[in-house]
């Protein structure tokens, strides 16, 4: 078996490190090391799947996480270069610590002696004095070095608050209060994150402690120059409330053909001789997208379990005629056809013909029945044939949806709403 750090490196998730030889050293025996998460949303999206895995994949070969969701960063904000953060109440930054952490809990084991162990900032920094912070904390940090990181150097003409300044020597104190209080001698982040990482194992060094290590992953971007983790819809959330399995599983169907390669390095847990071959398979079927289809599956199952992933799967399936849709939960149908363009229908159902233009896919009701005169229109799956033809109420699915298609790949949902 590949040691971890030569697994990393041929998923191509190191992109910055310390010494990589001193950083091999290390991972060769029981490391304990930290992720931090700032909480800024309810929940994680798609891109910080690059980070929750790599923890995954470090404890899986031996190694002890630390999961840290900043309920002190979170309320103070990294800065980015489009401008100042609006900082939210402490409150809710409190709620959204707890959601993260139960969000992250099942993608490692808290068992053994390697059980990972969720851990918040705020724990160490919330009592700390001002006079504390700036005599035990800032006295360490040159102010010359900390303008010459790139993001501030990018917000020194608009205006940069103090407090978004001074983020960068919070989170270096993190990792000195880790390597104090759990042995912490390892954090990995994004590459965004670097100058912050680097501030940290500095800081852990002036301090009289280590020696520390550290690498970032790096941004995941698309072929497109789109940025990762965006559908039609917003972010791609973990949370299913806000974005759920069936879309989740789409997301990843979806990925470009030129991506899906790049992507099942760092987001899958298959051997490279698996991934070799589905390469291989993908570039010899592209149309079945056998690589993004084995991606989806993957981490719809790691997501949101195996029953939500083969519900995910089986939609996809029924809505274009290949499965049974009366085999779909009627939540995995209703987001399903969300997805698609869901309309209401309240009363009497309309005729085929009228379902299909309400539904938008027609144009008119002329074209609605020359559709289902070709033999292109289908509700349920079922091909309808007479171009007045009714939907009886007991071929509602679930007694309440209907899916529209026309053609093979075309459909829409109807919903009827009592």
């Amino acid at each position: 078996m590949p040691t971890v750090l030569a697994d990393l490196s041929w998923r191509g998730l190191i992109q910055d490190s310390t010494d990589l030889a001193e950083l091999g050293a290390r991972l060769s025996e029981p490391t304990t090391f930290y992720v931090g998460f700032d909480p800024t949303a309810p929940s994680l999206h798609v891109g910080h799947l690059v980070q929750v895995l790599t923890a995954r994949r470090l404890q899986r070969a031996g190694h002890r996480p630390l999961l840290l969701v900043g309920g002190a960063t979170g309320q103070i904000g990294d800065p980015k270069e489009g401008g100042e953060r609006t900082l939210n109440a402490p409150e809710v930054v409190a709620g959204w610590v707890a959601r993260i952490r139960d969000q992250l809990a099942p993608f490692v084991s808290f068992d053994g002696d390697t059980g990972a162990v969720a851990v918040n900032n705020l724990d160490w920094t919330g009592s700390m004095s001002v006079v504390e912070f700036l005599r035990d904390v800032g006295k360490h940090f040159p102010v010359n070095r900390m303008l010459a990181r790139e993001v501030v150097r990018a917000r020194l003409d608009s205006g940069i608050s103090f407090t978004e300044f001074s983020y960068q020597l919070l989170q270096a104190n993190d990792f000195f209060e880790l390597h104090r209080r759990h042995g912490c001698a390892l954090q990995f982040g994004g590459s965004d994150q670097w100058g912050n990482i680097t501030a940290g194992v500095d800081y852990v060094r002036r301090r009289g402690a280590g020696p520390v290590h550290a690498f970032t992953t790096p941004l995941v971007t698309r072929s497109d120059g789109t940025k990762f983790g965006k559908s039609e819809g917003g972010a791609v959330w973990l949370d299913p409330t806000m974005t759920s399995p069936y879309a989740f599983y789409q997301f990843w169907v979806n990925v470009d053909d030129r991506d899906v390669a790049g992507y099942l390095r760092y987001f899958s847990f298959r051997s490279p001789e698996e991934i070799a071959d589905l390469q291989e398979q993908s570039e010899q079927r592209p149309a079945a997208r056998v690589a993004q289809r084995a991606l989806a599956e993957e981490l719809t199952a790691l997501v949101h379990g195996e029953r939500e992933a083969a519900q995910a799967v089986a939609a996809s399936q029924a809505l274009f005629g290949r499965g049974s849709l009366d085999d779909l939960a009627p939540e995995t149908l209703r987001s399903a056809l969300a997805e698609a363009g869901l309309f209401t229908v309240r009363g009497e159902i309309p005729a085929v013909a009228a379902l299909l233009k309400e539904s938008g896919l027609v144009g008119s009701l002329n074209e609605a029945r020359r559709a289902i005169a070709e033999g292109g229109a289908y509700v349920n799956n079922q091909r309808v044939s007479d171009v007045e033809a009714t939907v009886p109420a007991d071929a509602l699915l679930h007694g309440r949806f209907l899916v529209l298609r026309r053609g093979k790949r075309t459909f829409a949902g109807v919903e009827l709403v009592r």
